[in-house]
């Protein structure tokens, strides 16, 4: 009831919010007029060089964000030629603000959205709340040129663009990593079957991996958040074979609840539980605190990407200095599959009470942070604060970059490097090439989401529901309260449901049709 008066409210707001727009616009190009011009148009290319004032809302992943007018964003500022005003929120409730901002009308210039095929998106950008603009695109080269045309494609609505994509590598997604010093120390092979890697989660349990003598270690850092399996969800594309919730069956999207696979990877966790390999507590933790699990010894394996290994070896390294970077050793493969991401990761939207030539200096802004100039500055910050150049080379100060959080910057702009993903210019030369090899060799195995980009009308109601319903199973199943006959049946049940019949309906008219 909550979601749906939330919902009832932003359709309002954004109701009145496109009325207001039309004003809004009519009322500028009067104020245009012959009143602020010049004999000499003096004033005018006054206004024109001093620097624009841009309202952004965005997420960060660290644990504290940029300082607020830092040097970092002060010499963004001088690059874009803008006056900054950036409201930092922690990606583990951006959403929830994200929600809040809509409904409440305050929207910033700028804002980030995780999401693009949320029904609230989807609402807000059909009821005219952001800027199309892929009508300007062609004027700012960066911008064209450094996002994918698939990027556009699949986040785009009813033709338009409302969003402008961050650009990703496709390739080195999130996916199995583990402790390949641990795999030596117990004289194992990297796995490359679900079996095997069962027996690695289970001898990282209870053989003494560490070598400590001591009985403190745990297979997989696993964690569940309310709507998917967390990055306990990589377990079913092992076994599914399937990146996402659909799978094309000989030509045909099937929803991957119904798959004979899913209760096989359900299964595999439940007995991995049991076992002790994942922790007692999966169900309740974060995913800081899976990430911290890791960092700190505790477990062998966690999912994530090879590109954030850098702040696990500062960890790990403070805690054994023989520790080396290549002993974080990304998985190629498991059971012949590995994820492939989309080419983007969210987008950026501009908010339509914006007036136009104000939304084309926002597009400039950001065309101008994608020189590289100005981007590198969230890779190696300021020289004699964040880095050094000796030799030519330079010399990254890891420990205050991460201190001032610059990486957190690539979540308002970022120019995509294609491997990106999996290597920083911070890690070890060895560490960078062993990366880049197991990128190129698991291009060869992965597999994208088919059904990205699709929209069935019946799923924006339904799915949220469905998706909460399997999790909800899938958590008890795997703790013991409930049987797999409870997941036999919810499934006999969803074959029967029509509104499952009728999104998976839809699904296959959108895949057809792309």
């Amino acid at each position: 009831m909550l979601k749906k008066g939330l919902l009832m409210l932003m359709v309002l707001f954004l109701s009145i919010l496109v009325a207001c727009n039309g004003n809004d616009e009519e009322s500028s190009s009067d104020n245009n007029g012959g009143s602020n011009e010049t004999e000499n148009g003096e004033e005018e290319a006054a206004n024109d060089s001093d620097p624009a004032e841009v309202r952004v809302m965005s997420h960060f992943f660290s644990p504290t964000p940029p300082e607020q007018d830092g040097e970092v964003e002060q010499a963004i500022e001088e690059g874009t030629n803008t006056d900054l005003s950036i409201e930092w929120v922690s990606a583990n409730n951006y959403e929830e603000k994200f929600n809040v901002m809509l409904a409440s009308g305050d929207l910033p210039d700028l804002m980030l959205v995780p999401d693009p095929f949320s029904p609230v998106y989807r609402q807000a950008a059909q009821q005219g709340a952001f800027w199309d603009v892929s009508p300007y695109i062609d004027d700012y080269p960066n911008i064209k040129e450094g996002i994918a045309d698939i990027a556009w494609e699949l986040t785009s609505l009813d033709g338009a663009n409302y969003g402008i994509p961050r650009p990703r590598p496709s390739e080195g997604e999130t996916f199995f990593s583990l402790r390949k010093d641990w795999l030596d120390n117990l004289g194992m092979e990297i796995p490359e079957t679900s079996d095997e890697l069962y027996e690695v989660m289970r001898a990282f349990t209870h053989d003494d991996p560490d070598q400590n003598g001591e009985d403190d270690t745990i297979g997989y850092a696993g964690y569940v958040n309310p709507t998917d399996m967390g990055n306990m969800g990589v377990f079913e594309g092992i076994f599914t074979g399937a990146t996402g919730q659909w799978k094309d069956v000989d030509g045909e999207l099937i929803h991957t609840a119904l798959l004979p696979e899913t209760r096989d990877a359900i299964e595999f966790l439940s007995n991995a539980y049991q076992d002790g390999l994942i922790p007692e507590d999966f169900a309740s933790l974060q995913n800081s605190q899976s990430q911290e699990m890791f960092k700190s010894g505790e477990a062998g394996m966690l999912s994530e990407k090879a590109g954030a290994f850098q702040e696990v070896y500062d960890t790990l390294k403070s805690i054994n200095p023989d520790f080396e970077f290549t002993s974080l050793y990304p998985l190629e493969e498991v059971n012949g599959y590995n994820p492939a991401g989309p080419g983007f990761a969210s987008v950026n939207v501009i908010s339509k009470s914006v007036p136009e030539e104000k939304m084309k200096t926002i597009l400039q802004m950001i065309n101008d942070w994608m020189e590289d100039d100005v981007f590198q500055l969230h890779r190696h910050g300021i020289e004699g604060v964040h880095h050094t150049v000796e030799d030519g080379e330079v010399v990254i100060n890891t420990e205050k970059a991460q201190e001032d959080a610059i990486g957190d910057f690539n979540q308002i702009v970022y120019v995509s490097d294609p491997y990106a993903s999996s290597v920083k210019p911070t890690f070890p030369e060895e560490a960078q090439e062993l990366y880049q090899e197991i990128q190129d060799a698991r291009e060869e195995t992965s597999v994208p989401d088919v059904s990205l980009g699709l929209f069935s009308e019946t799923g924006q109601t339904y799915l949220p529901e469905l998706e909460k319903k399997l999790q909800d199973l899938k958590t008890k199943i795997i703790l013991g309260s409930e049987s797999m006959e409870a997941w036999d049946s919810l499934v006999e049940e969803l074959e029967q449901d029509p509104d499952m019949q009728a999104m998976t309906e839809e699904m296959n008219e959108a895949y057809q049709a792309r």
